[in-house]
């Protein structure tokens, strides 16, 4: 039997042929703790124009697991012909992703092990023969995390498994495991925080599930503020709990079962009676899961706080996208420091989370204010005050109907140029201000709504109609409703998964607020082509995206009294106020708290229309106006500035040639590089494959530079600064050298129609298989007919466009001096 030349081996081989024989060897169980070609990423979304291409991204060769809930190591394999430690880096950055410290590499003579736990010595070389043991890699990894031994029945328990395939992303898989630990160890209190998009009630569920099996927690809790929270956790993510789960109504907590989903309005109120969790003993419950926690539950003045603190015994897990860090709350002094972070910026990164552009809207009367006439008074016959007002009054205090015309033909005519059945949110500054969008935007779509008058809705907490739209609108099977104006009923928790369009018509101070309205568009759904989103604002909102906060370890804001604003003493300029409406506390003014309030078995909302209750005028008689409204003002649009989401993860105004030369300029460091990489290439599409991988979006690029260049001299000039040759220059100048005298009569004719081809559509229509199967070619004959006839064979023909690729690249952009 001949020896097998390895050197002659694919990685593939190498894989079958010597690793996965030496792992088997080792003892490892290639139904349960194998896996190959793991993808731990999906691929960032790269956008451009109304384009996009995800950038493809490689799979861990073999990861080896102790079980399906806990992996151990990485393995990255390379060909022979490469140094056996030659994917060693690789390995490093899917063993940071797992959070494994064990990583092997290979080319198939051997293993450089790299492990984590032996900081004498990094890096060692082993044999194929000394490959670990699952027993010896386990005990290893018990070490390096301190595991005790009555930690370890909790840790090892399995996370749920439908049986369909479905696994927990590599993000999520390390927050379950990092709040398992840390409850196996004893931590009471266990903050994760996770982007809005990524799945947090999905990674609850595999917590409770891991501990409730594990029986170390046999009764839980989940809490969240909003019915629909509440409701989509136990249809969807709990489904499997099935009978031994019950959602809390009528004020009435049922021992009978285990796993509980409750409002905290169905738990407690103002008066003694209807303070339902009393009915069970402190220890009833030793696990609470507190859902988007920013809200209410971790302020101490908080009527819901007194839930938290009556089970200060049990385990309880905070979720929250938005961490909220003030003088009045503080998850982290309520939590301690989060167990596990994912944030928008790595979601994205990672192709999980949808990227996003801004298109800003400036109005003139925003940004150089507008002051009424002396004496002017409004439609209702007030009396205006004089001053100038401008963007922050506009709908809050002050309702220009121009202006709201404007944003509403706005809106209308970006959803016209792209499409009009996006789903689109509208957020406004109360439910007046929802209302009258509402109404503006009806009337800019009268086609629309004369095929469905549910086109435009308004969802707002005060609204029953609008609110029974709600899961219609988020429910990607339904198209109608298309627009929804709100205020605040859907900021957060709204799982609206198709959301194309988010508008900003709201005042937005608070970072939290914000962070939850932009997540409201991050989710990704390719079976309904969402892989990313648009921002349209009105009101400088998005600036926000340039705060350090915004992606980053959320910091203690300072507040300030009143009376510190006129202390000369005070550092008033360098305090940041936190103007968010808390949920459960106090209105403040901007008339929505849209709060389900849970009263028996019936929910009650608790929203006030804008200017019923303001604060200190409560029980005065006479109110000031709080409102003007006025119209026949003169409201113009100053200009639109497109932004977009960089590799950076910052917003930059840039073009898309901007974008492939700050790409393509680390691939290829020189022209020379770039034209001797295009010609090796055997052929010319997988080089245009592999830069459509990058996110090289052709068809926009082509807009920016013009269709009848070839992605060579696109490339070559966009990159490189080369004046660029038409394909038809290209092609005419094959014709001038009389390339084509070599061959016969047949083979001439079809060659020529094939460079006519070129001219025309461009090199992937001469590589096609169909090349000889349109246009002028199918007349002279079938593909295999011309071939033999023509060129002796299909190999022969395959050799002659080769050459003719060759000869059309013959004349390279010459280098401007």
């Amino acid at each position: 039997m001949r020896p097998i030349n390895k050197k002659a081996l694919s990685e593939a081989d190498i894989i079958s042929k010597f690793i996965m024989p030496a792992i088997k060897k080792a003892g490892w169980d290639d139904r349960t703790q194998i896996r190959q070609e793991v993808k731990l990423r999906d691929g960032k979304v790269i956008v451009r124009g109304m384009a996009a291409a995800r950038k493809t991204v490689k799979s861990a060769d073999i990861v080896l697991y102790h079980k399906p809930s806990i992996p151990l190591a990485v393995i990255e394999a390379k060909a022979n012909k490469h140094e056996i430690g030659k994917g060693m880096q690789q390995g490093l950055d899917y063993a940071k992703l797992l959070d494994v410290p064990f990583v092997f590499a290979s080319n198939g003579d051997g293993f450089i092990f790299h492990d984590k736990t032996n900081l004498s010595q990094l890096e060692t070389e082993i044999t194929l023969d000394d490959f670990p043991t699952p027993a010896q890699l386990w005990d290893k990894y018990c070490t390096y995390k301190g595991y005790q031994p009555a930690q370890l029945p909790i840790i090892t328990q399995d996370y749920y498994d439908d049986g369909s395939g479905k696994s927990p992303r590599y993000y999520q898989l390390q927050a379950i495991n990092k709040t398992v630990e840390a409850v196996s160890s004893g931590k009471d209190r266990i903050l994760l925080v996770m982007a809005t998009g990524t799945g947090k009630t999905y990674t609850a569920f595999q917590i409770i599930w891991r501990l409730w099996k594990a029986k170390a927690k046999k009764r839980i809790l989940f809490l969240a503020d909003r019915n629909v929270l509440v409701d989509q956790t136990r249809i969807n993510d709990f489904q499997p709990f099935g009978q031994a789960m019950t959602k809390i109504t009528g004020r009435k907590v049922d021992p009978a079962y285990e796993v509980h989903l409750a409002l905290y309005q169905a738990l407690t109120g103002p008066e003694e009676s209807q303070k339902a969790y009393k009915q069970v003993d402190p220890d009833f419950f030793d696990l609470i899961i507190i859902d988007e926690c920013h809200r209410g539950s971790a302020s101490e003045d908080s009527a819901w706080r007194e839930i938290l603190e009556y089970f200060s015994s049990a385990t309880q897990v905070g979720l929250t996208a938005t961490p909220k860090e003030t003088d009045e709350v503080s998850n982290i002094d309520y939590f301690g420091e989060p167990v596990y972070q994912y944030s928008l910026k790595q979601g994205i990164e990672d192709g999980f989370l949808a990227p996003y552009k801004v298109v800003r809207v400036d109005i003139d009367v925003d940004l150089q204010g507008w002051r009424p006439t002396k004496g002017m008074v409004d439609k209702n016959g007030h009396v205006i005050e004089d001053r100038i007002y401008n963007q922050k009054d506009f709908d809050r205090t002050m309702v220009i109907d121009e202006r709201t015309q404007l944003v509403a033909e706005t809106i209308t005519n970006y959803l016209k140029r792209t499409d009009p059945m996006s789903k689109t949110i509208v957020f406004c500054n109360d439910i007046d201000h929802a209302e009258r969008m509402r109404r503006a935007l009806v009337n800019c779509n009268p086609e629309q709504v004369a095929k469905n008058d549910k086109y435009v809705m308004k969802i707002t907490g005060d609204d029953a109609i609008g609110k029974a739209q709600l899961n219609n609108f988020i429910n990607p099977k339904k198209p109608y409703p298309v627009i929804a104006t709100t205020s605040e009923l859907m900021t957060t928790g709204v799982d609206a998964k198709t959301c194309k369009l988010v508008v900003l018509d709201q005042n937005i101070q608070s970072m939290t607020k914000f962070k939850q309205i932009i997540g409201r568009g991050t989710r990704i759904y390719d079976r309904f082509g969402k892989l990313w989103f648009t921002i349209l604002d009105f009101k400088k909102a998005t600036e926000l995206f340039a705060d350090a906060r915004f992606d980053g370890i959320p910091e203690k804001v300072i507040t300030t009294k009143a009376d510190d604003i006129n202390d000369p003493e005070s550092d008033f300029d360098d305090v940041i106020e936190d103007t968010e409406p808390t949920i459960g506390d106090e209105l403040d003014g901007i008339g929505e708290s849209d709060a389900d309030y849970d009263s028996s078995s019936d929910d009650v909302e608790t929203d006030y229309p804008s200017g019923e209750i303001d604060g200190d005028d409560w029980g005065e008689e006479e109110q000031k106006v709080n409102k003007y409204y006025v119209n026949g003002v003169s409201v113009k649009k100053l200009g639109e500035r497109v932004q977009y989401y960089d590799e950076d993860g910052k917003l930059v105004t840039e073009s898309f040639k901007d974008y492939t030369r700050k790409t393509l300029t680390k691939t290829f460091r020189s022209l020379d590089e770039f034209v001797k990489r295009w010609g090796e290439a055997e052929r010319k599409q997988a080089i245009i494959d592999e830069l459509a991988a990058e996110g090289i979006i052709w068809e926009v690029l082509e807009q920016e530079v013009g269709k009848e260049l070839d992605p060579f001299d696109m490339i070559c000039h966009v990159v490189f600064d080369q004046p660029p040759l038409t394909r038809k220059e290209r092609a005419n100048n094959v014709k001038k050298r009389n390339y084509f005298t070599k061959y016969g009569d047949l083979a001439q004719t079809v060659l020529n129609e094939l460079l006519n081809k070129y001219s025309d559509e461009g090199v992937a229509a001469i590589e096609s298989k169909d090349a000889l199967k349109t246009g002028k070619v199918v007349e002279l004959g079938r593909p295999l007919e011309l071939a033999k006839k023509g060129f002796g064979g299909a190999k022969q023909y395959e050799a002659a466009i080769t050459e003719l690729e060759k000869a059309i690249y013959e004349a390279k952009p010459e280098k401007q001096a």
